[in-house]
């Protein structure tokens, strides 16, 4: 071969050696890239996957250690505030109340007329705790008074959970009892979710069945029983003539007894709600820009005067047992709003005893009579 052929056939292969080189390179640089995005993927995925388990937050108690320190202070004397009278309107519990019941009295009459039967009311007991002891005579009292059968079963306190679950199941069965509750809380030893998930659904007549509770934050969905704590919350404001809707409305309290039912209802009412929790930081500023408060913490004197705008509603929910020699029982009840200084700032105020209680055993008995209608075709 000549030297010239030689020449040619040299500069064909370094140019189909650069060639190559530059198809590779960019084909090298995408692979890399490829490679680089996959990873950067994987990253995210794993990112994603451990935050997803993170969702639902960590299941920290409200303890109140703060607020409760904070509530020691005692309330002011009576002559505090002079020059500065009371504004409140009471909001009496008691009488809303007692109309209620005469109209679920009216109802069960009818009913027993109408099919021969009248609603029952099962009631599970455990252990012997004083303040449940106490509720669950108001409870089988308001039975009494507006004609609802009612049936307790009373378990010792070291009691197993299947005793408690066979308590249910048998109520469960019984045609006759159209509600079932257990009073809460229950022994430390024992599962209250278990528990209470052995309720038959239909006669969930505190409203703490997953179903329904997830049914009342469903603006479209209607729960069959609503918690009594939320409606006596609710019943009050509107038979006072409290107008929510738009309002800004302030919750203490998250428990599913109370905080959580109750703001989920309000804003079925179209109110702004806003959750204030033990691990909230600023309270009281949360507080004192509400039209209305309402306290269900279980912290005496939590709610100072200076939590309150000028003209705000509370409906205190607190039903906190304080020592008091002077008591018949050695001790009464008060509740989270220090009404001394409350009164002197809000328009309107549930007192404690005599506001929500009452309500909330009305409600109850109106859940039970509810529950009686639709088994035997009743319902509205």
């Amino acid at each position: 071969m000549g030297g010239a052929a030689v020449a040619v056939l040299s500069a064909t292969r370094r140019r189909s050696t650069l060639i190559s080189s530059l198809i590779s390179r960019p084909a090298r640089g995408l692979h890399e890239a490829t490679a680089a995005a996959g990873e950067e993927k994987a990253r995210t995925r794993r990112r994603r996957r451990s935050s997803s388990s993170r969702l639902l937050g960590s299941d920290f108690a409200d303890t109140w250690d703060q607020a409760s320190r904070e509530a020691a202070r005692p309330p002011p004397p009576p002559a505090a505030g002079v020059g500065y009278e009371p504004m409140a309107t009471i909001i009496d519990g008691k009488s809303i109340a007692e109309d209620i019941r005469l109209q679920i009295a009216e109802e069960v009459c009818q009913m027993k007329n109408a099919v021969g039967h009248v609603p029952g009311l099962a009631v599970v007991l455990v252990g012997n705790r004083r303040d449940s002891e106490s509720y669950v005579r108001f409870k089988v009292k308001g039975c009494e008074e507006v004609g609802i059968k009612s049936l307790l079963a009373e378990l010792p306190g070291n009691c197993t959970e299947d005793e408690v679950v066979d308590s249910v199941s048998r109520f469960n069965e019984d045609p006759s009892v159209h509600g079932i509750l257990v009073q809460l809380p229950l022994p430390q030893h024992m599962d209250e979710e278990k528990i209470l998930s052995a309720i038959s659904l239909e006669k969930d007549v505190d409203g703490f069945h997953p179903l329904n509770v997830g049914n009342l934050a469903l603006r479209s969905r209607k729960p069959l029983f609503i918690s009594c704590a939320a409606k006596a919350c609710l019943e009050l404001l509107l038979q006072s003539g409290i107008d929510l809707m738009g309002k800004h409305i302030t919750v203490i309290g998250r428990s599913k007894v109370v905080g959580l039912p109750t703001s989920l209802l309000l804003q079925r009412h179209h109110a702004t709600v806003s959750v204030i929790h033990a691990f909230t930081e600023n309270p009281e500023e949360i507080t004192c820009e509400s039209d209305i408060v309402i306290s269900a913490a279980g912290v005496a004197n939590l709610v100072r005067g200076s939590w309150l705008k000028k003209g705000a509603v509370v409906i205190d929910v607190g039903t906190n047992p304080v020592e008091d020699p002077a008591s018949d029982y050695g001790y009464r009840l008060t509740g989270d709003v220090c009404f001394e200084e409350a009164v002197r700032v809000a328009s309107a105020i549930t007192p404690v005893p005599g506001g929500v209680g009452p309500m909330t055993i009305a409600m109850l008995l109106a859940n039970t009579l509810d529950s009686a209608k639709r088994v035997y075709g009743l319902s509205d």
